[in-house]
């Protein structure tokens, strides 16, 4: 990997010569701490999110969508606007990805845990549960994209080279499989949710935990623009600009919008995202109606769920040689005519097969969520060309990413949206205090379309990822050893 830049504090460095001692990669570890800190608190924020509202705040159907709007609203435009002020501020501790994710590591602890704890006690429709909800994702959001957008903007700006980026996603996984356990641990000591006090006291832990792994990428990661050059080759300096512009923004944003690669990887991420929220938001609940208790006990239930989240590390760690030879553009192709398979197989099988249904919903989040993981390559091959095609003197990492989820991250929002106003129209509203005992005839019909949203879903957003994603044209970059120079 490249030399460190000039000036590293000689407290990093000495702690880089220990790691290097152990085999271990300094820059790299320092970048996983924050997949390891973020992994922690994002599996359970969104795994456990809206069943905690629906069921235990009994939020209405009108005040959930108001919220999600307004979430969609806030998380589309955060991105982009984060995305520049990173890449063009004048202030270190925005323009410099060390110092974003060491000042914005404690306050995005702080915002996941607001979700937990109830302002009051909760009546049913409850008018502060929506505005519960409502600041709770724009506060947990605001900070996730603060923090991770450096982070992203760091894949792309330790190196260029692909093996190197291969080392920071297989530290990553590592990391995100340590991390990913959380969902294991919560839904074991607090059964799922039913101990909210035991749920509770573990996000408090869990968020200082996240918080100590996100300070140590932020007191010893560094990016080569970090100290790279005079000031008029940073994109936010008095030289370079003189101050804020939206017309520089809409330029910038207009270079990169016209990227026939980027559009096309936009439209497949919209997708990736949608299915991810919706499996995500939704498997529990599903799991919780398609399969009985006396089949999968809670326990085995705790395990299928963490399974979801801890599998896609482990299945994209021993990927890494196919990573290297096949490249991620066939392994994504491939993950998608697998889950539109495995979904046409499992309708044809039916509802009434529960260990499989089990299965095939496990095996889902792995195969969504491990090539979602593999995003960040496409995306640092887009910024490559964006800086070569554009001769920038420093690449545009941030707001390649913010653009990215400017039209991305509405997904997130959409998914539960149409999820839960499909389940309401056939009673779920009703029935999800009631359970099995409510009238057999309404229950099946529910358990019906819940069972072809589960397969259905997944079978039509995987043959749109496929017509998106043929077109794409980087698909030889793990065969290039370094597509610029490094400095």
């Amino acid at each position: 990997m490249e030399k460190p830049a000039s000036g590293v504090h000689p407290g990093r460095l000495n702690v880089a010569r220990y790691l290097v001692r152990f085999g271990v990669n300094p820059a790299a570890l320092a970048y996983a701490m924050t997949t390891l800190g973020a992994g922690m608190i994002n599996n359970i924020f969104s795994f456990y999110y809206v069943k905690l509202f629906l069921n235990k705040y009994q939020i209405s159907e009108g005040a959930f969508h108001r919220s999600q709007v307004v979430f969609m609203v806030w998380n589309a435009v955060n991105d982009p606007l984060f995305g520049y002020l990173q890449d063009n501020s004048r202030v270190r501790w925005c323009s410099q990805r060390r110092l974003s994710i060491l000042y914005g590591a404690p306050l995005y602890s702080l915002a996941f845990l607001l979700a937990w704890f109830p302002w009051r006690s909760y009546e049913p429709d409850d008018w502060l549960s929506g505005l519960h909800l409502m600041v709770a994702l724009c506060a947990f959001d605001a900070m996730l994209t603060f923090v991770l957008l450096a982070q992203c903007a760091l894949f792309a700006e330790i190196s260029t080279q692909h093996q190197n980026r291969l080392r920071l996603i297989k530290y990553s996984q590592v990391a995100s499989l340590v991390g990913s356990s959380s969902i294991l641990f919560c839904g074991v000591l607090s059964r799922n949710m039913e101990d909210f006090g035991a749920f509770q006291a573990f996000n408090v832990l869990i968020a200082i935990l996240s918080c100590g792994c996100m300070l140590y990428t932020g007191i010893h990661s560094e990016s080569r623009y970090d100290n790279k050059g005079s000031d008029s080759d940073i994109p936010g300096s008095a030289d370079h600009q003189s101050a804020f512009s939206f017309t520089t923004l809409r330029m910038l944003m207009w270079q990169i919008l016209t990227n026939r690669d980027f559009q096309l990887f936009v439209v497949m991420n919209f997708f990736q995202v949608f299915i991810l929220a919706f499996f995500n938001n939704f498997t529990m609940i599903f799991a919780e109606h398609l399969i009985p208790p006396d089949v999968l006990p809670p326990v085995a239930m705790s395990i299928m769920y963490g399974a979801g989240f801890i599998c896609p590390q482990l299945l994209v760690l021993s990927c890494q040689s196919l990573l290297q030879g096949l490249g991620y553009y066939k392994i994504v192709l491939f993950t998608f005519y697998m889950e539109a398979g495995m979904a046409a197989v499992m309708l044809a099988i039916g509802p009434q097969h529960y260990y499989i249904l089990a299965c095939f919903l496990t095996v889902n989040m792995v195969i969504i969520q491990a090539a979602f993981s593999l995003f960040g390559l496409p995306l640092a091959d887009i910024i490559d060309t964006d800086l070569q095609t554009y001769k920038r003197s420093s690449p545009l990492s941030s707001m390649v990413f913010g653009t990215n989820a400017l039209f991305t991250k509405p997904a997130q929002s959409l998914a539960p949206m149409i999820t839960l106003n499909i389940l309401n129209r056939f009673g779920y509203e009703q029935l999800k205090d009631a359970g099995r005992d409510s009238d057999p005839s309404t229950l099946e019909s529910l358990h019906s379309v819940m069972f072809y949203l589960v397969c259905l879903v997944p079978m039509c957003v995987a043959a749109l990822q496929v017509l998106a994603w043929r077109p794409f044209s980087i698909r030889n970059s793990h065969t290039v050893d370094a597509k610029y120079i490094d400095g």
